[in-house]
């Protein structure tokens, strides 16, 4: 039965029809349906063709370069096209000129504008750190606090959890025991091979891996050999480390060690680089075997490397090569041990016989005493100019033969000062002075020769000669052509002063201080020249100037105060006064020149003699405040109350001022007559009404006798007149607290911060009125914007560092000293910090710090007192005291507040530092 025939067969077929893409079977193109495998656009494989002919794209790229872009998406309507225009014209030497014209101007133009870019972008890049600071920056403050972490917390904090099991975590090391040479040894002549399985054998044990020769186990194996050979190489390197260069031949068994330390390369590069030094410097010495720096580095890099007979052969036979060298032995004395060092030496003395160095390095060889001098006079034999050779030939002698020697060495070395100089020394007087005359007469040019004849006059008694031979210097040395170089003189000056030789040191300031400095600049000068000196330790030097500068300015105020305090700090009592006497001759308006001489007397126990000197002040100045209130603290002081009363009321009649007026008050209240004093200080409120200290006075006495309600209404009439006082505000505003009204000394203090913006003070006050109230939040809070108001404010820092925790105080420490870094109650916060720490040393150089910034700042003293009252001696506790003796501090918030209660009027400074220290408590 045939099959039916399809349809479409025979038909023709469809358009676009392609046989099989339905079922994806396409037709396949073969090489010979198209050609060569190679596109009409693919580049011809001649890579080596010269540029421009060498491939189809390169033409392609060059003819896409060549059409310009002349689309409406590549117009701007002021620019016109992107693009060059005559880009594809010929490029000719005046298109050159233009183009370097426009890139000249575009330079130009570009620095004109570079500054302001680049601050610009500066500032862009501050804004955008700001912004976004890095990691590191904001973990700063925790990495800070990384320092307080001690090491017993670092080692407690637990260790990140490990996800492996136990087995991993936890490896159990294979322990593994040393076996003796005899347990081998002893294994092998039995026979036995080994006590475990091979891996590599088969699971039946019968057929092993190894064919039979190759058996391991079966050779002879003597162990004896073994350690023989180990004791062989031991003793090797015991013989060359015995082997040094200073003839060593005991091997010391503490500096064994040591000696294998120094064994060891100290060169920079590996064991290439050596090999490559070697073979440069090896062809160094064929190219040119008479240069001697090539012979002495080649041995240098053997010794370096630990190959000293090497280097010690290389330098043996550079020193064949290069005989006349210097260097040479001595490099060739330094590698040998000692015998054979003195041989080369020998042989070096034979080869260079004028050598100074090697004469010198034979000295250092030898070790006897008389030997060294031996060689040292033949050295003198051959070589008798030499400075050097004969100072350390008379080093080795006698003081008797020195001097023989020294008058030898002068003839043949006329030229050497130190010579001269020495041999002087060691002359007697008469003799002494002909040596420098003669020495004056071969070296005119120095001016040693004539400090050390001046000295020499001094110390003999014959003073009057110094200043002849010192002024006979300058004019001799200009006379020969030396200039006078100032500096270098006054540093002679105060070599003659530590010397002892003051006379000769006064005599040299006075002819040289004035040389070479402008009149104008004399002063400011020779200012800066008396401080250096006193910092040198040459205070005769210093007294020298001031005593100059005081006959060329007589009249100037400011160098007689800068040369009295000079006296008082450096000199004696004496001394000052003398001083002083001269200066109120000279500047009689100088009233605290007046007052340092009354002190100084009064200071001596010498009342009379203070106060005929406060008389003749009195003379000089009439109506001095100044000289009233000292001439009434001087009779107060020694107990003469009536006329301490009668000066004052002398100087309210003749001299009123409001501290005229405020001293009166002061004396009444302190002597008990509590009416006497207000009457006083009402009347002086009727004319000095915005003189704070007054109403301050009025307001505490009205306290004193517990008249609350008084002492309110002084403290805000006193505001009312001087509300810019600090203090007439914390006063009412602890006097409120005084009487519970909290609330209302907040008020009093918010009020001051209106009508006193950025006020450190108030700013205080109010911090520590919560933080006495038990509200430490508030504290916290006050303090954070009193910071931002005040932000280099010392005081507030200082208390910030303490209100914080103890683990938070050092990094405010850290922020308080980068805002306030010479502030002396920040210094003095650090100082505490330390102290409580119980850092004794650094708390000890914070306090030390703190006191020479601020000598005036009595709390700092006090605490540092009270600091070496607990971790000092007696002679450091003795010593602040007296350094506070000395700076005579008037300010500080415990130290006010002791010093000027009305019970320690009269006391003096010492007394109320022990009091200040002993109210201090280190509960910080």
């Amino acid at each position: 039965m045939g099959k039916k025939k399809k349809p479409f067969l025979g038909m023709p077929a469809p358009l676009g029809y392609v046989p099989g893409l339905g079922r994806g079977a396409t037709g396949f193109t073969t090489r010979s349906d198209i050609g060569p495998a190679r596109d009409a656009n693919d580049p011809v494989d001649d890579r080596h063709a010269p540029p421009g002919k060498r491939t189809v794209g390169d033409q392609m790229k060059k003819n896409e370069e060549d059409e310009e872009d002349l689309n409406d998406t590549n117009y701007d309507e002021f620019n016109g096209y992107a693009g060059s225009l005559f880009s594809s014209g010929p490029y000719e030497k005046d298109d050159e000129e233009a183009d370097a014209i426009y890139a000249a101007l575009d330079k130009r133009m570009d620095e004109r504008r570079k500054e302001r870019r680049e601050l610009r972008e500066k500032d862009e890049i501050e804004k955008y750190r700001m912004e976004r600071p890095k990691i590191q920056q904001q973990f700063s403050d925790l990495k800070r606090k990384l320092a307080e972490v001690s090491e017993e917390d670092w080692l407690s904090i637990p260790e990140v959890g490990d996800a492996r099991n136990k087995r991993q975590r936890n490896p159990r090391h294979e322990k593994l025991t040393p076996m003796p040479d005899s347990f081998f040894s002893k294994h092998l002549q039995s026979g036995d091979k080994n006590t475990t399985v091979d891996p590599l054998q088969g699971l039946g044990g019968l057929n092993t891996p190894y064919p039979g020769s190759m058996t391991p186990g079966t050779g002879e194996l003597d162990m004896r050999k073994i350690g023989q050979a180990r004791n062989t190489l031991m003793d090797m390197r015991l013989s060359q480390v015995s082997d040094s260069v200073s003839g060593q031949t005991v091997v010391d068994p503490k500096g064994y060690l040591t000696d294998l330390n120094s064994m060891i390369p100290t060169h920079g590069g590996d064991i290439s680089d050596i090999k490559k030094a070697r073979l440069l410097l090896k062809s160094v010495r064929e190219t040119n075997p008479h240069h001697p720096p090539a012979w002495i580095a080649s041995a240098r890099l053997e010794e370096v490397t630990g190959k000293l007979q090497v280097a010690r052969n290389l330098i043996m036979k550079g020193t064949e090569m290069c005989p006349k060298s210097e260097d040479m032995w001595l490099e060739a004395a330094r590698l040998q041990p000692g015998d054979t060092a003195k041989a080369v030496v020998a042989q070096a003395v034979r080869h260079l016989p004028g050598s100074v160095r090697i004469y010198i390095r034979a000295a250092e060889l030898e070790t006897d005493g008389r030997a060294k001098k031996r060689v040292l006079r033949k050295a003198l034999e051959n070589v008798s100019k030499s400075v050097r050779l004969w100072k350390t030939a008379v080093e080795l002698e006698e003081p008797e033969d020195a001097r023989i020697m020294l008058s030898r060495a002068v003839e043949c070395c006329p030229t050497s000062v130190e010579l001269w100089l020495a041999l002087a020394r060691l002359e007697t007087y008469e003799n002494a002075r002909r040596v420098l005359n003669k020495a004056r007469e071969n070296i005119p040019t120095d001016r040693h020769i004539w400090i050390t004849a001046a000295k020499l006059e001094e110390a003999n008694g014959n003073t009057q000669m110094v200043e002849k031979i010192i002024d006979r210097a300058i004019t001799s040395l200009g006379a020969n052509g030396v200039e006078i170089n100032r500096e270098q003189w006054i540093q002679d000056a105060e070599e003659c002063d530590k010397a002892g030789s003051v006379a000769t040191c006064q005599a040299v300031i006075r002819a040289v201080i004035g040389i070479g400095i402008e009149e104008e600049d004399c002063k400011h000068t020779w200012m800066e020249d008396s401080e250096s000196c006193v910092s040198h330790g040459a205070l005769e030097c210093a007294r020298a100037i001031y005593a100059h500068a005081l006959q060329v300015f007589p009249s100037k105020k400011s160098v007689w105060l800068r040369a009295a305090y000079f006296e008082k700090n450096h000199g004696t009592r004496e001394s000052l006064e003398a001083l002083l006497q001269r200066a109120v001759a000279h500047c009689p308006k100088a009233e605290v020149l007046w007052l340092m001489g009354a002190k100084s007397k009064w200071m001596a126990n010498d009342v009379p003699a203070a106060r005929s000197i406060l008389a003749l002040a009195f003379q000089a100045n009439p109506n001095s405040e100044e000289i009233w209130l000292a001439a009434v603290k001087l009779e107060s002081e020694n107990n003469e109350y009536e006329r301490a009363r009668r000066l004052l009321s002398k100087a309210r009649s003749s001299a009123p001022t409001a501290r005229v007026f405020m001293k009166s008050v002061k004396l009444e209240w302190v002597l008990g007559n509590i009416e006497a004093a207000h009457e006083l200080c009402s009347e002086a409120l009727k004319h000095y009404e915005d003189f704070p200290k007054l109403w301050m006075m009025r307001g505490q006495i009205e306290e004193q006798s517990e008249n609350n309600d008084k002492a309110r209404d002084a403290y805000n009439q006193g505001l009312k007149k001087c509300p810019h006082s600090m203090s007439l505000w914390v006063l009412l505003s602890r006097l409120e607290e005084r009487v519970g009204q909290l609330t209302r000394a907040r008020a009093i203090l918010e009020k001051a911060r209106l009508k006193n913006p950025q006020t450190p003070e108030i700013w205080l006050e109010s911090v520590r009125l919560e933080f006495r109230a038990g509200l430490k939040n508030i504290s916290h809070t006050l303090m954070a914007k009193a910071l931002q108001e005040c932000a280099n404010s010392g005081i507030l820092w200082a208390e910030a560092v303490f209100l914080e925790s103890r683990p938070q105080r050092k990094t405010k420490s850290v922020d308080a000293l980068k805002k306030c870094e010479h502030d002396p109650h920040v210094l003095l916060a650090v100082a505490k910090l330390f102290w409580s720490e119980r850092k004794i040393s650094k708390a000890r150089e914070w306090f030390l710090r703190t006191v020479k910034i601020e000598p005036d700042l009595g709390d700092a003293w006090a605490l540092f007192y009270k600091f070496e009252l607990q971790h000092g001696t007696e002679e450091q506790q003795e010593e602040v005291r007296k350094r506070c003796e000395n700076a005579e501090p008037r300010h500080g918030e415990l130290w006010c507040a002791e010093s000027k209660h009305v019970l320690n009027w009269q006391k003096k400074i010492g007394e109320i530092l022990t009091q200040v220290a002993a109210k201090i408590k280190n509960t910080f």
